[in-house]
């Protein structure tokens, strides 16, 4: 006999009595198919990815916003790119990072990203004292601002600062 048809022949002389078996666990079904779930939105798809590593590979926070913010005349990163310098403006974002370094007399400087590009907020002591707040706490905000550009780099010298809530939630790097 082949090691196979050993087995089966073992098996085979077992009387049924000798065989164990376990029941299913109590209020349990085994081989029944999982139920057919809503397909979740974009939203939702944003939030579970966000939550379980951090990252939405498919979007970003502030395009769930963008129509109520270009309705309140709030421009995207991209946008600033046709605007001139000196221009008064507002821009919403995720705030990506808060730097206040030891040799700027006090300024604090922020990285503010929508879903088209990073922009360099500067904010003076006086804003910062002003929006302390909402500035520190704040996982996004409408910033508006003077449009300064010089030598490639866009910067938005603040004069105000909005929170802005998202249905994505989002975090910052700050002051290290």
């Amino acid at each position: 006999m082949s090691g196979g048809t050993r087995k089966v022949a073992v098996r085979e002389e077992v009387p049924a009595e000798d065989v164990w078996f376990q029941p299913p666990l109590p209020f349990t079904a085994v081989g029944v198919e999982a139920p057919a779930l809503p397909e979740m939105g974009r939203v939702e798809t944003a939030v579970a990815d966000v939550w379980a590593t951090g990252v939405s590979p498919d979007s970003f926070p502030t395009q769930f916003r963008r129509a109520d913010l270009a309705a309140g005349g709030v421009l995207t990163v991209a946008e600033l790119a046709d605007r001139e310098p000196g221009e008064r403006l507002r821009v919403g974002g995720v705030v990506t990072h808060r730097q206040r370094p030891g040799t700027a007399a006090g300024v604090t400087f922020l990285s503010l990203e929508d879903e088209t590009g990073l922009l360099n907020v500067v904010c003076s002591a006086g804003l910062w004292a002003r929006y302390r707040l909402v500035a520190r706490t704040s996982a996004a905000l409408v910033v508006r601002g003077t449009l300064e550009r010089a030598d490639g780099v866009t910067n938005l010298v603040a004069d105000r600062i909005e929170p802005l809530s998202l249905m994505v939630p989002s975090t910052s790097r700050d002051f290290r």
